[in-house]
């Protein structure tokens, strides 16, 4: 994925605008000499996991910090999308800017694809029949055997610790997530990320889906079974399910006795439903996702995060800024592939550029657009470039930025619910 960003003022409220042109843009494979991501080397593997008692195997991309470990394991789950043909084009690239930032944290990622969607194929073994009469447990049911033969399979891996287990998931996948917590309850799991999760989702009813008290059940049965801590996150403008309704769902799950956050983001893109498949989606969800794990006593820091040649680009706060929007998508630059490059001016604006050719040029590019004042490079791959850096000591930890940001012409590859 290709990205250049700016920050835009128009009256009191602030944009950011997305230029996304989605190009072959993936992982490092083992046998790669370069990678096109930043941070600790990750290895990418591609696997077949048997299904114990089924007599079958399923697909999943593996995506993991080079070295004998042993690290935490997420196993991060698809959603499903509207037609049998996006089902089966399914893969692990609907992950391809998440995957990594987790990795880079010291936890292997396993993504697998259950039945009936992408490498794995065969039937659609979680169809949940119609909305007048939905089958939300017995599609759930079906789909945790593949995310826990996934789980089990991770959990005997060489360099994996078996006691640092998270389940997490977007759409359907968090649907799975949670119910896999609660029914099966996995040895080593410590928490669940759930991203705009729900199940009978349609883009076309506004927020609106359907069968939202027979799975408001579920959400009841999951919330007095489930022992670890779950993640809502959702944003204002998710088109498959509003917050009137996800709030309804955590409140269901929670009155069960269960422990969670619900946390509601602001309006990104035309479909929120996608922030957290999208790379500058990351300035929401990474910060929402540091607090709840470190409230919960779950390690999540970079591994290069000590690295002394890294200190000046992670400590930083850019010179100038004083927006949270250009905060926000400073965080963005410092987990975008390369090239990549942040510009800024001496008005407060800047400007991004990440998986892309000329990302310097790009980069102030996106920023001379807002404005006034010239721009001029301030980091540059993994090192701070700006020509002022050595007469000033503005340097400090730039924290958790909240954004308070609408984003616009963000287009999501296809549509999952």
């Amino acid at each position: 994925m290709a990205t250049g960003c700016q920050e835009v003022t128009k009256g009191k409220l602030t944009f950011l605008f997305g230029l996304l042109a989605f190009l072959c843009c993936g992982w490092m494979p083992a046998s790669a000499s370069e990678s096109p991501y930043f941070g600790p080397r990750l290895i990418e593997e591609q696997v077949r996991i048997p299904v114990e008692g089924a007599g079958r195997t399923i697909a999943a991309t593996i995506i993991r910090p080079d070295g004998p470990g042993p690290y935490g394991a997420v196993i991060l789950n698809h959603g499903v999308p509207g037609s049998e043909e996006e089902r089966l084009a399914t893969s692990a690239s609907d992950f391809q800017s998440a995957a990594p930032i987790f990795a880079r944290r010291g936890y292997v990622v396993v993504m697998p694809l259950r039945r009936g969607f992408g490498a794995t194929g065969g039937a659609f073994a979680e169809d949940t029949g119609p909305c007048s009469n939905p089958h939300f447990v017995r599609g759930e049911q079906a789909a945790s055997d593949d995310v826990m033969a996934a789980y089990e399979f991770a959990r005997r891996l060489p360099y994996v610790d078996p006691a640092r287990m998270i389940l997490a998931g977007q759409s359907a996948g968090g649907m799975v997530s949670m119910f896999t917590a609660g029914m099966r309850a996995p040895k080593g799991l410590l928490a669940v990320l759930s991203f705009a999760a729900g199940r009978g989702g349609n883009p076309a009813s506004a927020g609106m889906p359907c069968a939202v008290e027979p799975l408001a059940l579920v959400f009841d049965m999951l919330g007095k079974s489930i022992r670890v801590p779950v993640l809502f996150h959702y944003a204002e403008n998710d088109r498959f399910f509003g917050p009137q309704v996800t709030r309804q769902w955590y409140q269901r799950f929670t009155a069960g006795g269960a422990r969670a956050d619900y946390t509601l983001q602001p309006e990104f893109g035309d479909d929120g439903h996608f922030l957290f498949s999208e790379l500058t989606g990351v300035r929401h969800w990474l910060p929402a996702v540091e607090k709840f794990l470190a409230v919960n006593g779950v390690p999540f820091e970079r591994l290069d995060r000590d690295s002394a040649s890294k200190q000046e680009l992670f400590a930083a706060k850019p010179p100038y800024i004083s927006s949270q929007a250009c905060s926000g998508l400073y965080r963005v630059f410092l987990e975008a592939p390369a090239p990549r490059a942040y510009a800024v001016s001496a008005d407060g604006h800047c400007g991004f550029a990440g998986g892309m050719a000329r990302a310097q040029a790009e980069a102030l590019k996106q920023c001379g657009k807002v404005a006034q004042a010239p721009c001029e490079l301030y980091a540059e791959g993994e090192a701070v470039v700006w020509k002022g850096r050595e007469e000033t000591t503005n340097f400090a930890s730039s924290g958790e930025p909240r954004m308070a940001t609408r984003d616009v012409a963000l287009t999501p590859v296809s549509q999952q619910r």
